[in-house]
């Protein structure tokens, strides 16, 4: 985990398009070098691919955008978009009421449940009963630690933040920690994992708040920057409409990310 980040930090920027003509509009979208299967996963040759990686190229594509993918840590994802060091950050970034404050969202362009995974030896449910006296480990600046600080914070006997997700993932893994939060189907995907198989097992979706985990992942831009926000809007419509975003979404799913507004990741 520690060598591939270097890596990825290490380098400038990821070109996602090819080679752009010279008209076309380039676009940093900003993402955190970290493993998120499916929506962002990394090849032995140093590559990023996923179903988010291959959503943005569509988008990107479809809006004749030059977008670079560039890696920027997550907590500093939203101050890199301010300062203009970016343009756009496109990384399972949730539509919350909270970041509408900083920073202006596009339309969503996917919507997953929010779940709970703990050791297989461990009998408890997504629920503040069930994580009583638990050591429950979250993302930082995520809305699952917003959600877990809410609904959990009571009842856990800790909510230990992880600047990523593979490192709670690491810890629940080590008994370090009872459980963890996360978007259902990152979560799916490390449960599909050798470590995850051999440790721990779903223990089921958070109950909704629309507040915290608000209506779905979008695409943040900088405040007033509506000319690109429009332009990812209509990418969105396009490939929803073209059918080359159920294409992508075969390639990784056997069910609808799209999901309806009623529930976020």
């Amino acid at each position: 985990m520690k060598t591939f980040l270097k890596a990825a930090v290490a380098a400038a920027t990821f070109a996602l398009a090819g080679a752009a003509s010279a008209q076309a509009e380039q676009v940093k979208v900003g993402f955190s070098p970290e493993a998120y299967p499916p929506f962002y996963q990394q090849d032995a040759s140093g590559n990023w691919g996923g179903w988010e990686v291959e959503i943005v190229k569509a988008i990107c594509e479809d809006q004749k955008l030059d977008c670079v993918l560039t890696p920027i840590p997550w907590d500093g994802l939203i101050p890199a978009l301010k300062a203009k060091k970016i343009d756009a950050i496109m990384n399972s970034m949730s539509i919350t009421d909270e970041r509408k404050k900083e920073i202006d969202f596009s339309d969503k362009y996917y919507n997953t449940p929010t779940a709970i995974v703990g050791a297989k030896d461990q009998k408890f449910d997504a629920t503040p009963e069930g994580l009583k006296g638990k050591i429950l480990g979250v993302q930082v600046s995520t809305v699952h630690a917003a959600y877990a600080k809410k609904h959990f914070g009571d009842s856990a006997s800790e909510i230990k933040e992880y600047q990523t997700q593979d490192e709670a993932n690491q810890d629940l893994a080590a008994g370090r920690i009872d459980a963890t939060q996360a978007d259902a189907i990152a979560l799916d995907a490390f449960l599909k994992s050798d470590e995850g198989k051999a440790c721990c097992d779903m223990k089921g979706d958070v109950a909704p708040d629309l507040e915290v985990l608000g209506p779905g992942v979008g695409a943040g831009v900088r405040k007033g920057d509506t000319e690109l926000k429009d332009k990812i809007n209509a990418g969105i419509k396009d490939i929803r409409a073209n059918g080359k975003y159920a294409e992508i979404t075969k390639k990784y799913f056997d069910f609808d990310v799209y999901g309806d507004d009623a529930q976020s990741n």
